[in-house]
């Protein structure tokens, strides 16, 4: 594979798990009280614990985001 194609790849790839991670944090943001409800029950969690586990899950999905989509676009971007 040669950077001409991997150039385009990761900064696709990058837009595309970008634009999940902004449509997941607006979806909770915008329907907490549903989505904790849902999730509470359906787990059996408490809302305190549904909610540390969607802070904990974006985190981790921004953080792998950035080293596996976007970081990888930049150093190609710097050959």
């Amino acid at each position: 594979m040669t950077p001409d194609f991997l150039l385009p790849f990761f900064g696709w790839m990058a837009v595309v798990n970008i634009a999940i991670l902004t449509a997941a944090t607006i979806g909770i943001a915008v329907m907490r009280d549903f989505a904790t409800g849902f999730h509470a029950g359906l787990f059996g969690m408490d809302d305190a614990q549904v909610k540390a586990a969607y802070f904990r899950w974006l985190a981790n999905y921004k953080l792998l985001t950035l080293i596996f989509n976007v970081a990888p676009y930049f150093a190609l971007r710097l050959m």
